[in-house]
């Protein structure tokens, strides 16, 4: 087939950049000042709805004609302002108050309408720019004169003097002047149109003059009218004035009834006390405060905040023991420890109705319930329940509010929570608070001391608020996978409440109750006869995932029905039977095959027990002997070791060199030795490794091939001693999973053996050792014998290479 030459293909013609359009009919929106304008007329909702909604940008024109309602292309001026929309602000009569920020001259090149929103192709208008002496001269005579227009009257602010004083530049000086100005539309559309900065600024103080002699005028003619006019005249002017100032009043009532609505609202919330006279103060602020001004959206949405807070709302908790336990082991199978934590908080507050929340730590590998039974928790007591995420928060401002100093400040999620859930007693869950961090911008678990200690959450401020907060009638459920990266001082307010991981026949029977049926609902296949052989579960458990809870088995079980819902809805079969042959048809090979694991005795390599955040895992630790390269031996350690694993490896390299001389006397150690930790991207750490390196290193030097069936922890002193290590559980769990029959644990861990299912006891064999010789007599085989490994191949358990060069090795197992 020819190649296609597209050399000379016509390019595409640019895409334009349409705006929608806000046509304005009293005002004229200058460049870099911020206006608020009441929109009412249909499309111009329309208009500003549709910048929200895309990147906030709306073109502001003005009309000619004041009184069109309804304007046309030719109605709208073709020079406006590009504003960017900073708020849009409901309305309780269905119209929207926006703030908008000028952030250039513009001209409409094209404008089209669409539907009622008219839409423009604009570019910018660039200015010619004013300098030199004259432009100085210009600058302070318009700001003096500004001065004296806001001296003679009242239309121009106080505060407009300040806000244009600093401004350097004629161009900004002229259109900040403007935008102050009482100038009708068309004037101040004949000052926008100016590209001339010299000119608009001349322009500009012409309005000023002319506004300062119509200023003088009229208080010449009030100082006239004043002393003409006779006593009874001006008792009608006072009550004409205070007619007017009445109708002033009442239509204003009118307009801020929004205010004495907030008034009723927070009256009725439930806040009581300083709280109560700070918030009705705020809303007096409110009331005084002008509808357009910046200041009234800010405290209006304060306010809102704090009237639609649970106060004081209490939900009734449900505290039936029985019923909580039976929809506890409904909903979750196993885990009879956690569960009993819970029912016992049940049955004390059923007892003791003053009892304050406690802060539960779930911690345990992902994928073994924590979140789920959270919401199991909040269902058996009949509270809301809501879920917070942690993980990479750094900024403390969102567990504490930003202040409302800060434009888009909001409260924390802490409040945010207690509003959505609607009452001052849920379940709030604080997932993965061990994954929280911290920089520059603060440290958010700091902020969540107050939040989590017993004795101080019932006064939580938060910074937004900046009224106390009552937390402590909610129910904290906080949920880490690893302890060490939860702060001591906050781990010191929780209650730890550990998850384990799940044996396999837990599994099954979590797949069997649970994850099987939903999946049959979720993939539409209700309406179909699956017929499942009962094995299936096992063989997803066993073959297919190789995990501590059961997360990779949901979507295992989730993959074999969508293939399933595959093949019924190309078919009229009714009926379909899933067996062992089916699912590798369906699945595909299995991804951990029984004997797949290829156990063999290596000499320098010895299989280590871990505990990871996703639970207990099998590691490889490989040691290697070689010729020096130098003057003086070296300890190579490579793996991406941490500072107390590299201690591990040297307080195992110094007990060897150290009892050398019981089985090779009369030689010294002069070799470099190299441990290497496989999975190099993968930071490792922790004392649990140490039995294992000396293991590894004692067979590398003696040429005694460790079994491959064999896997050991257990934290290695100077003088051989084995010292005891967590996370016995999820180790053994984890060498059940990789067909590991012999474990080897420190002796003080002897207490931990109540935690080991005794299905898992019958499986593995559990060896507890004291001492580093009593590890090796267990682990390593006598030089010149083999061992048949689970493929059928004789595997020799001494490498020649090592062995015919050191010459050494470690007396056979019970020798010593």
């Amino acid at each position: 087939m020819p190649k296609l030459d597209r050399s000379d293909a016509t390019p595409a013609p640019p895409r334009r950049r349409l705006i929608p359009v806000l046509a304005v009919r009293d005002t004229v929106h200058f460049p870099n000042l911020i206006n608020t304008v009441h929109v009412a007329r249909e499309s111009s909702l329309r208009a500003v709805r549709r910048a929200l909604e895309t990147d906030r940008r709306v073109l502001v024109l003005s009309q000619r004609d004041m009184s069109v309602e309804d304007p046309s292309a030719s109605d709208l001026c073709r020079i406006g302002t590009l504003s960017e929309t900073l708020q849009a602000l409901p309305m309780p009569d269905a119209t929207l108050r926006a703030v908008l920020r000028g952030t250039g001259r513009v001209e409409v090149r094209h404008l089209v309408k669409r539907g009622s929103i008219f839409y423009a192709e604009a570019i910018p208008v660039s200015t010619v720019p004013a300098h030199g002496v004259e432009a100085d001269a210009l600058m302070r005579e318009c700001l003096d004169s500004l001065e004296a227009v806001i001296r003679l009257g009242d239309e121009v602010p106080p505060e407009a003097l300040p806000a244009v004083a600093h401004l350097d530049d004629a161009g900004a000086l002229a259109d900040a002047i403007a935008h102050h100005l009482p100038l009708k539309p068309l004037v101040k559309q004949g000052l926008l149109e100016e590209v001339d900065d010299h000119r608009r600024l001349d322009e500009v103080l012409r309005c000023l003059r002319r506004e300062m002699q119509v200023l003088e005028m009229r208080a010449d003619i009030k100082h006239r009218v004043d002393r003409e006019v006779a006593d009874v005249q001006r008792e009608y002017y006072l009550r004409e004035q205070l007619r007017v100032i009445q109708t002033e009043l009442d239509e204003r009532g009118a307009r801020v009834s929004d205010a004495e609505l907030l008034r009723e609202r927070i009256a009725s919330c439930g806040i009581s006390g300083s709280s109560l006279d700070k918030a009705l103060a705020e809303v007096d602020r409110l009331d005084r405060t002008p509808p357009s001004s910046p200041e009234a959206v800010v405290l209006r949405n304060y306010l809102e905040w704090i009237a639609e807070l649970p106060w004081s709302r209490l939900s009734e908790d449900r505290l039936d023991v029985k019923a909580a336990a039976s929809l506890l082991d409904q909903q979750h199978y196993g885990l009879q420890n956690v569960k009993g934590r819970i029912l016992d908080f049940l049955a004390v507050r059923q007892l003791n109705q003053t009892l304050r929340g406690p802060i539960l730590c779930f911690v345990g590998p992902p994928g073994v319930g924590k979140t789920s039974l959270g919401r199991s928790i909040a269902e058996a007591m009949d509270r809301s329940f809501h879920r917070l995420s942690l993980g990479g928060v750094r900024d403390e401002a969102e567990i504490r509010g930003h202040r409302r100093t800060y434009v888009g400040a909001r409260p924390g999620c802490l409040a945010q929570a207690m509003r959505t859930c609607g009452t001052r007693n849920p379940v709030l869950v604080l997932d993965e608070i061990d994954k929280m961090g911290h920089d520059l911008r603060g440290d958010p678990t700091s902020a969540l001391l107050e939040a989590l200690d017993p004795e101080q959450n019932a006064r939580f401020v938060d910074h937004y608020l900046e009224l106390p907060l009552d937390l402590s009638a909610v129910l904290f459920i906080a949920t880490a996978n690893v302890l060490e990266e939860i702060p001591a001082p906050l781990l010191d307010r929780m209650e730890i409440i550990r998850f384990p991981s799940y044996t396999s026949e837990e599994k099954v029977h979590i797949a069997t109750r649970f994850l099987i049926p939903r999946a049959i609902r979720e993939n539409g296949l209700l309406k179909f006869n699956l017929d499942l052989h009962p094995d299936v579960p096992a063989l997803l458990v066993d073959e297919y995932t190789r995990e501590a809870g059961v997360r990779s088995l949901e979507r295992v079980v989730d993959e074999l029905c969508r293939k399933v819902a595959r093949q019924a809805a190309g078919s009229r079969k009714r009926t379909f039977r899933i067996g062992m042959p089916e699912v590798s048809k369906l699945l595909g090979i299995p991804r951990y095959p029984r004997d797949s694991s290829g156990l063999r005795d290596r000499v320098g390599a010895a299989t280590g027990l871990v505990v990871t955040e996703a639970g207990g895992d099998v590691v490889q630790i490989e040691a290697s002997v070689l010729e020096p390269l130098g003057p003086s031996p070296v300890l190579h350690l490579t793996g991406n070791l941490g500072n107390v694993m590299k201690e591990s490896a040297q307080a195992a390299m110094t007990y060897i060199r150290a009892t050398q001389p019981d089985w090779a006397p009369g030689r010294t150690l002069r070799h470099d030795v190299h441990i290497h930790v496989p999975a190099a991207a993968t930071p490792k750490d922790g004392p649990s490794a140490g039995l294992t390196i000396g293991v590894a290193l004692a067979s590398a030097l003696s040429g005694a091939a460790v079994r491959g069936d064999v896997a050991m922890t257990g934290e290695l002193t100077l003088r051989g001693n084995v010292l005891a290590v967590g996370g016995v559980r999820d180790k053994v769990l984890a060498a059940h999973r990789a067909g590991i029959t012999t474990v080897i644990l420190p002796e003080e861990n002897r207490i931990d053996l109540g935690e080991i299912p005794e299905s898992i006891q019958k499986a593995v064999r559990l060896q507890f050792v004291e001492t580093m010789d009593q590890a090796l007599a267990i682990a390593l085989r006598p030089t010149g014998t083999t061992h048949t490994s689970r493929r059928g191949s004789a595997v020799p358990t001494s490498a020649r290479g090592q062995a015919s060069r050191s010459g050494r090795s470690f007396p056979a197992p019970g020798s010593r």
